[in-house]
């Protein structure tokens, strides 16, 4: 499983939230999203913990929590085949 953190600060860098997810376990990976063409920070992004239980202890923690002047939106992401699946329905 995956954590989507949305209405993250343009400012938060992976290395934040690293330091962040880190109280709730180990963390596996983390990728914030930026634009393509700007290279700028598109507020939300992607962390993985090692263990189911770890992610819904962050999930209950952070959903809500105010961090960098942002309430955050903390919540289990959607599989990327189902976003895929579901880009492909809409452009047929």
């Amino acid at each position: 499983m995956s954590i989507f953190i949305g209405n993250l600060s343009y400012e938060a860098s992976e290395q934040d939230l690293i330091v962040v997810f880190a109280e709730y376990g180990s963390v596996q990976e983390v990728k914030l999203i930026t634009d393509r063409d700007t290279g700028r920070m598109r507020g939300f992004g992607f962390v993985r913990l090692e263990t189911l239980t770890q992610e819904e202890a962050a999930i209950a923690a952070l959903d809500g929590a105010e961090w960098m002047g942002r309430t955050l939106k903390v919540n289990k992401a959607n599989e990327q085949s189902n976003r895929n699946s579901h880009r492909n329905r809409r452009r047929n």
